[in-house]
């Protein structure tokens, strides 16, 4: 997983976290339940955390990855892509999170012709006018 922008900033990734939930707009699938896997890129500057060698100054991926998990796991919705902007909000409020990737892919939609995957991906940001400051012209 890429983002869609140069950024100047470093990453955190997290990549293929599981959680259950009980997404989709179908009865069988609030019923029953699926697996859904969740990809999450944080953007941020990581000079202070490597200079200082300070968890405080980066994001403690661990937690992240609980609250990403807790996140899919609560409430039921229809979309996923509801599913990925709360996963979103989640990332940003770690307060040095400027920028986030989220990635929502339900490996068993209700499909009737084969496939792999269905996934959508989202990009938000921190600051109400991001792309200035990230070098968007």
């Amino acid at each position: 997983m890429t983002a869609a922008f140069d950024s100047p900033l470093d990453t955190i990734t997290l990549t293929g976290l599981r959680a259950s939930g009980f997404h989709g707009v179908l009865e069988e699938e609030r019923r029953n339940g699926q697996v859904f896997v969740i990809d999450v890129i944080v953007h941020l500057d990581l000079r202070a955390a490597a200079d200082t060698d300070d968890l405080e100054q980066t994001v403690h991926y661990g937690a992240l990855a609980e609250d990403v998990v807790a996140a899919v796991e609560s409430d039921p919705v229809d979309l996923i892509e509801t599913v990925a902007e709360r996963v979103a909000s989640v990332a940003l409020a770690h307060a040095s999170v400027k920028v986030v990737v989220v990635t929502i892919h339900k490996p068993s939609a209700p499909i009737t012709v084969p496939f792999d995957d269905v996934a959508v991906t989202i990009t938000r940001f921190a600051d109400a006018s991001p792309r200035t400051t990230i070098g968007f012209g």
